[in-house]
């Protein structure tokens, strides 16, 4: 009997960099897709020298080998999502940008991977356009966080809550795409709660979580925008998807500090509700 498509377990695709310990790139995001239930697969487009404390070196994969790994990948199995991440340059993005319109998944979360949570910079200046002129069209939820989403817009502004909503619709007007949606996130915002917004032409969905004091957080923005992906298959529509998102993340950052994994910001427990207690 043919296994039912309402029922199968998704297939989602990371295309970004490797971090070697393991709290961002595509090592967290195949952790975070499995988290939520979704089988995980990876093509790598830079190679990183970095730890909880930093950037020390950066190698992109060259464009061709990038689009090498893709075609052989989707020519063999079947991608029900993809996550996007670390894109260095134009070039590399113009090309991810063409095998995705040849493949057309059905699904595709751009996570605008600009700034390492050390203050290194992961994507050149110049690339800054050609993310939004070939990649942001063929998004299905665009996951900036508030410094993003203003190096995005052009703005230097200090930005408070009440203007929130204003730069995620901003931002959803440059995608281009009416079905697309922007889930701004708010970890940068001066209040009690991590509140994050989700937007498109019609709705406005706030999420909202309690603030959690740690400096284990290395990796948040790669966690959250795979765990979107991995979920969006497996949900009705993207709101829901992205609530079960931020819950999940919500929890792994809730249990980082049960992790013991270098001394600058750790990662994440991608792994929190599954690991027993008698492991931590």
């Amino acid at each position: 009997m043919a296994e039912s498509t309402e029922n199968r377990i998704p297939n989602v695709l990371s295309i970004a960099g490797v971090d070697p310990s393991g709290g961002a790139g595509v090592f967290a995001d195949i952790k975070a897709f499995s988290a939520n239930g979704a089988f995980g697969t990876g093509v790598v487009t830079a190679l990183t020298a970095q730890s909880t404390r930093g950037v020390t070196g950066i190698l992109p994969i060259e464009p061709a080998f990038v689009r090498q790994q893709l075609d052989t990948l989707f020519d063999d199995v079947r991608i029900d999502a993809v996550k996007i991440g670390m894109l260095d340059n134009a070039k590399l993005i113009k090309t991810v940008a063409e095998v995705l319109k040849e493949r057309k998944p059905t699904f595709v979360v751009l996570d605008p991977v600009m700034v390492a949570k050390s203050g290194d910079r992961l994507l050149q200046e110049e690339a800054v356009s050609a993310l939004i002129e070939h990649l942001f069209p063929l998004a299905t939820v665009l996951t900036p966080n508030l410094p993003e989403a203003l190096a995005l817009l052009g703005r230097e502004d200090k930005i408070d809550e009440e203007d929130f909503p204003a730069v995620a619709v901003e931002l959803w007007r440059m995608m281009k795409n009416r079905d697309a949606w922007v889930f701004l996130k708010g970890g940068h915002l001066e209040s009690e709660y991590a509140y994050d917004l989700l937007v498109n032409g019609v709705l406005r969905v706030p999420y909202s979580a309690g603030r959690i004091q740690t400096k284990n957080t290395h990796g948040t923005g790669c966690t959250l925008s795979s765990a979107i992906a991995a979920q969006l298959p497996q949900t009705p529509d993207v709101p829901e998807a992205c609530r079960r998102a931020k819950e999940y993340l919500t929890g792994a950052i809730a249990a980082a500090d049960k992790l013991n994994v270098g001394s600058g910001h750790g990662p994440t427990h991608h792994f929190w509700k599954m690991w027993s207690n008698s492991q931590m």
